[in-house]
């Protein structure tokens, strides 16, 4: 039961795990301020699980069959630019960090993180603000402090862009590379984060422009 006369935070966690699940209702169960909306398993779900319920903050993992984390938050930022969605995932990578915040994640924590830092982040950015966790800031500063790494594409990942290029979707360029389409998922995250693009469209246009791919 909230405080008196103070609505709760509505919460929708989303993660493929159901242990995870569990642990994460059962510690925000403990907070008077916190009202648990629903729990999803998978992006598609969650995505019907926000039409429905309205969240006021999302739990989201990053790493999910289907349509992944990143996927979730691109969609929630063009249809719902209010959306107030906190990351919370095992993956500390710069790319995964930087592709998390410019698809429009409001916080970013690593699971492990202790339990006061969850509730803090939940409640900042219910409030309109925005939160990393100490060790995500700091990989993030050091990101940003070299530029020329996020300038840097690996092979693996030039040649994902070149069968983009070429207009082969997931499931086709996953076939070329003997990948599977969850990879070619995770190249195309590294992808956006590192030119700075928001789809496939963009990226294209700005690997043509640095002269990265050729048609």
């Amino acid at each position: 039961m909230s405080p008196a006369g103070v609505n709760p935070i509505r919460i929708l966690i989303v993660d493929d795990h159901p242990v995870v699940r569990d642990g994460l209702a059962a510690i925000l169960g403990t907070q008077p301020d916190f009202s648990l909306v629903g729990e999803a398993a998978s992006g598609e779900e969650a995505l019907a699980l926000f039409e429905r319920q309205r969240p006021d903050v999302v739990l989201l993992d990053l790493e999910m069959p289907g349509m992944d984390g990143v996927a979730v938050l691109r969609h929630l930022r063009d249809k719902h630019p209010p959306a107030k969605v906190v990351v919370f995932t095992a993956f500390d990578t710069d790319e995964r960090i930087l592709g998390a915040l410019q698809a429009g994640a409001k916080g970013y924590l690593l699971k492990g993180a202790p339990r006061m830092e969850l509730f803090n982040a939940v409640r900042v950015v219910d409030r309109g603000g925005s939160l990393l966790q100490p060790v995500v800031a700091s990989r993030l500063m050091e990101h940003l402090s070299e530029p020329e790494r996020a300038e840097t594409l690996t092979p693996r990942e030039r040649t994902v862009l070149g069968l983009l290029a070429r207009g082969l979707q997931n499931k086709e360029i996953a076939g070329e590379l003997n990948i599977t389409e969850r990879t070619v998922k995770f190249h195309l995250s590294a992808i956006y984060a590192k030119l700075g693009a928001g789809n496939r469209t963009e990226a294209v246009t700005i690997a043509l422009q640095q002269g990265l791919v050729e048609i």
